[in-house]
């Protein structure tokens, strides 16, 4: 009797949301987890700062780290670079910390890889954006991610993050974009922004919020675009 081989699952590198860390964000995600199991292992990192504790800590804008979590809230940079705090839509000319967390990227690829692709969340995708340009102008031979998944991702509000948005189209990496109809955190029109930038992006919306959607009617859209790499 032939024996059947299964081909090996796709393996992603996940990058979390303001505030979040690798455990708080594996736990969010359990259902996208158990949803793709048989297809997909998510490879989980954290942010290299620490967010500053603060009584008003995130206005709620962000999933927190849960109580289960040992680890500090993290974040990819901040928009305010003295209070060390990030705001999706606060306008600014200089960011702190980008460029620590390209490098942690590259040293989790570098250590944790090879990856098939990449999926961020909320500030984490808008960081999954500037990693596929910096993929698509070539300036860093560890990325290869053959696909990229953005769920509630935007475009950077700071003015020196702008030179990773190019024309209409120019990222030929294929793409999936999640985002959530009452997301009161990053609206879709923030998300929308996103998809210009890409070449035949897809689209899942969904009816909730800020969170990783993960139902049973999102397994079809999921499952179709990651079947392309296998």
């Amino acid at each position: 009797m032939a024996t059947v081989t299964r081909a090996a699952p796709l393996r992603i590198l996940c990058i979390h949301g303001y505030r979040q860390n690798s455990g708080s964000f594996r736990e969010k995600t359990g259902a996208l987890r158990k949803l793709l199991k048989k297809y997909v292992e998510l490879v989980y990192m954290s942010a290299p700062h620490r967010v500053p504790q603060t009584g008003d800590a995130a206005q709620g804008k962000e999933n927190e780290v849960g109580p289960g979590s040992d680890e500090a809230p993290r974040g990819w940079w901040f928009s305010d670079t003295q209070a060390r705090t990030f705001d999706a839509g606060q306008q600014c000319q200089a960011s702190l910390g980008l460029e620590e967390s390209v490098e942690a990227v590259r040293t989790a690829v570098k250590d944790l890889g090879p990856f098939d692709g990449v999926l961020g969340f909320s500030q984490g995708a808008a960081l999954v954006a500037m990693l596929c340009s910096i993929q698509e102008q070539n300036l860093e031979p560890q990325f290869q991610f053959r696909f990229a998944i953005l769920v509630a991702g935007f475009r950077s509000a700071c003015s020196e993050h702008q030179r990773f948005y190019g024309g209409p189209a120019s990222l030929a990496i294929p793409s999936l974009h999640v985002f959530g109809q009452e997301d009161q955190v990053i609206p879709d029109r923030m998300s929308r922004e996103l998809l210009p930038l890409f070449q035949e992006p897809l689209v899942l919306t969904h009816p909730g919020g800020h969170f990783v959607p993960a139902a049973s009617a999102h397994r079809q859209t999921y499952q179709e675009f990651l079947k392309r790499f296998q």
